[in-house]
């Protein structure tokens, strides 16, 4: 996975908050087996903490020395995306807004743009307080993105992801395949609370993996609005696999083989790992959202 060197990257798409204190509120449960409930039903959710049921009591105490704007100061171009972490997610959100914009406008409408909220420990969100713990998710009321970078040691540590840089690049695009389905409205259509292998919840994850494999199909293709360059320049198979098996890592049933022992079907929220697997795949091999129907 690598970026045009030269490419101008735009910071204003991701909001550095990194040891900020958040305002008040109210804040997800962290630790022991609530904390992982938490984690289980908010992954890579389409709704936000607070929706889901899972704020509590007073924020924890927060760290105060603010590392806040790192991302605009040091997040320049291509080549920082190529060796830092943090610039590596604002390049591959300036890709995947690249990819949705020019698809809205083919398509006759409109993107509206969604910011990424990169955040440590907590962040209060128009969803809710959430603690890292509820791992990344979407929040239709402010229309952002909100992630912890610690989590994608978690995705290789705790979940046996093989990791990559494009294990991270599956993470955002899903998430925005999320901002996708609250543009369309299919957010606001699916969210009943059940949960089920047939679950309006588990088809809305697996069409925004499909969405993530879109993006990923055209992702070297998609000219950059300032260059008219593509600022993906180079995807290879061993970074498609990467992504494949951060799909499957974080599959109901290997998640739940893994930390309960067995797997209760009854209970999905996101998909089967073969089925959230598959459905990027067929985003990625397609490169059309219309083959991204997991409600037929």
């Amino acid at each position: 996975m690598q970026f045009d060197d030269d490419a101008d990257l735009d910071t204003s798409e991701v909001k550095d908050v990194r040891g900020s204190r958040i305002p008040g509120g109210r804040a997800t449960v962290g630790g022991g087996i609530v904390g992982f409930i938490a984690l289980i039903l908010g992954l890579l959710f389409g709704v936000g903490p607070e929706q889901l049921g899972l704020t509590t009591g007073d924020p924890e105490p927060v760290a105060t020395s603010s590392s806040a704007a790192q991302v605009e100061r040091d997040c320049r171009t291509g080549a920082d995306a190529n060796t830092r972490e943090d610039c590596r997610i604002v390049a591959v959100v300036n890709s995947v807004q690249d990819f949705w914009r020019a698809e809205y406008e083919r398509r006759g409408g409109r993107y509206g743009d969604a910011r990424t909220v990169v955040f440590t420990h907590q962040v209060g969100t128009a969803c809710g307080s959430a603690t890292s713990a509820v791992g990344p998710f979407y929040c239709p009321g402010d229309r952002q993105v909100y992630l912890d970078l610690g989590f994608f040691d978690e995705l290789r540590t705790r979940f046996g992801s093989s990791g990559g840089p494009f294990a991270q690049a599956y993470v955002v695009a899903h998430e925005y395949g999320h901002h996708v389905q609250n543009m369309m409205g299919t957010l606001a259509r699916a969210q009943d609370g059940r949960t089920g292998p047939d679950s309006n919840a588990v088809r809305v994850e697996l069409q925004a993996d499909c969405y993530a494999g879109v993006w990923a199909r055209h992702a070297t293709t998609t000219p950059d609005e300032k260059t008219g360059r593509p600022l993906l320049t180079r995807l290879t198979e061993a970074d498609i696999r990467d992504g494949l098996d951060a799909a499957a890592a974080v599959g109901d049933d290997r998640i739940q083989e893994r930390f309960q022992g067995r797997v209760t079907p009854e209970n999905w929220t996101h998909g089967s790992a073969a089925q959230r697997q598959q459905w990027f795949y067929t985003g990625f091999t397609t490169g059309d959202m219309a083959r991204c129907n997991t409600f037929r």
